[in-house]
């Protein structure tokens, strides 16, 4: 199931579980999880992106090991909330990844990598650093701001 519905999503897992969010870029994906009472979101893994089918495994692996119960998929609306060309491409990611046989959420990230710099430059990280954290915090900062909708559905 892959929705952009919050009471949906959370129908579908009424006894929560651990959530794996996704912020997928052209390079890398950002990867976060959150504990399965739905409180905190921390950043996990990045995944270097090569062939899908790598990509893939690499997501099936970190779901087994953490025992993820459903996804959050960051979606890169342009700013007047419309579909990109991006925007498109990660729907057709979550697509590929619906024989996963997991419930996902596609969230709105249109303001997460901007946050996250600020963030970021605001504590004074290089930006070396910055470009190295970036994209594994904006996941955090996605699944963080669906649990937090989540929660009170």
């Amino acid at each position: 199931m892959i929705t952009g519905d919050r009471a949906a999503f959370r129908a579908a897992l009424p006894d929560g579980g651990r959530l794996l969010g996704l912020d997928v870029g052209t390079r890398t994906i950002g990867t976060a999880l959150c504990d399965a009472g739905w409180s905190f979101a921390s950043p996990a893994l990045l995944i270097k992106r090569t062939k899908f089918t790598a990509d893939k495994a690499a997501l099936v692996a970190m779901i087994a090991a953490q025992a993820v119960k459903g996804l959050v998929i960051g979606l890169p609306l342009n700013l007047d909330g419309t579909d990109s060309p991006r925007t498109q491409s990660t729907r057709a990611f979550a697509r590929n990844l619906d024989d996963l046989g997991l419930p996902m959420l596609l969230w709105d990230e249109r303001w997460s990598t901007a946050a996250v710099e600020r963030q970021m430059i605001a504590e004074d990280l290089s930006r070396a650093k910055r470009a190295e954290r970036v994209d594994k915090l904006a996941a955090s900062y996605i699944l963080q701001g669906a649990i937090d909708g989540l929660a009170g559905i």
